[in-house]
């Protein structure tokens, strides 16, 4: 053999390239055990350990504070709440809220997302504008939507102006018939930016060239929205609704700040009303069968939606 064929020879070369990925593969996955295990550790802390507790407090008698210890009482807690008839107001109340709430935030934001896609100057204002309600927080977006909601804020004023002086003023938040209403709209008009921003990400996905396509065929500008930019943002779609879903029927913040529940519960919430039996009423075992009951909802509600939308 030459010189060189010796120097060509892979013969005592793979094995070392070989023995040295093996090792990167190892480090790389000790690194990636490594950095996922706080984030692990905090899901067990914050979210396993008291979905655990909640279970067994459940089928207790506990209390936040009381001197005698918590007992088993079977299932005293949710015989109780099913003849309750406040958990079931919370229960419509949530339902009316997400069926309004979820079609509309997603439809408003993706029209937003669709009218700011396009790469003018002005684009990256309205993005600000859009969003800056999501980056407020919602106590203080609560607060002032209270103040706009009053007998003589700015909204009956309003009215009152376009309607030369006939609008006779209206207290939303006092009036069952309008509370949940006037909740509704300030809800979509706080969290439509964070799903403009999601719309928007998925429509800078889709490949220029499918409009390009369309435009050659003599698609209309909707042709091109029904077939090309639709069923592109299937994944974004998918994730969009789950995660309003979710957001909605876990409504608290802003009854909790603006109504605390009425008039008369027309908008109390399941989550509402759990807060309210743990801690003000010190019904914890109570209040741990309401979460119980409303996180089995939850995931029927989530099974449903996947199984709906999956690939067929």
């Amino acid at each position: 053999m030459t010189t060189a064929s010796k120097l060509d020879s892979p013969v005592a070369k793979p094995a070392i390239t070989e023995r040295k990925t093996d090792d990167e593969r190892r480090h790389e996955n000790s690194v990636g055990w490594g950095m996922l295990l706080p984030a692990c550790l905090l899901l067990l802390l914050f979210i396993g350990i008291p979905v655990l507790i909640a279970f067994g407090l459940a089928f207790t008698n506990a209390r936040t504070i009381s001197p005698n210890p918590a007992r088993l009482i079977g299932f005293s807690n949710f015989i109780r709440l099913f003849s309750d008839p406040t958990f079931w107001y919370a229960l419509r109340n949530v339902a009316v809220f997400a069926i309004v709430v979820v079609p509309v935030q997603a439809g408003l934001g993706l029209f937003l997302a669709v009218l700011i896609n396009k790469q003018v100057r002005s684009s990256v204002f309205f993005r600000t504008v859009y969003f800056l309600p999501v980056v407020t927080s919602m106590v203080v977006v609560s607060l002032l939507w209270m103040f706009i909601y009053q007998n003589d804020g700015m909204l009956n004023q309003m009215l009152d102006r376009i309607t030369f002086g006939h609008w006779q003023a209206v207290d939303w938040l006092n009036n069952p018939r309008t509370a949940m209403g006037a909740i509704i709209v300030m809800s979509i008009w706080q969290a439509v930016g964070q799903h403009m921003l999601i719309w928007l990400s998925g429509l800078q996905t889709i490949p220029g060239e499918l409009y390009e396509a369309a435009e050659l065929d003599g698609c209309s500008a909707w042709q091109q929205f029904k077939n090309v930019t639709w069923p592109c943002l299937r994944s974004t779609r998918n994730m969009i609704l789950i995660t309003i879903t979710i957001a909605a029927l876990s409504l608290f913040t802003q009854i909790n700040v603006m109504t605390q529940g009425g008039p008369r519960d027309s908008t109390t919430t399941v989550v509402f009303e759990a807060v309210r039996s743990g801690f003000q009423q010190q019904e914890m075992g109570y209040a741990s069968a309401i979460t119980l009951v409303f996180f089995l909802i939850i995931m029927l509600i989530t099974g449903i939606q996947r199984y709906m939308i999956k690939d067929r």
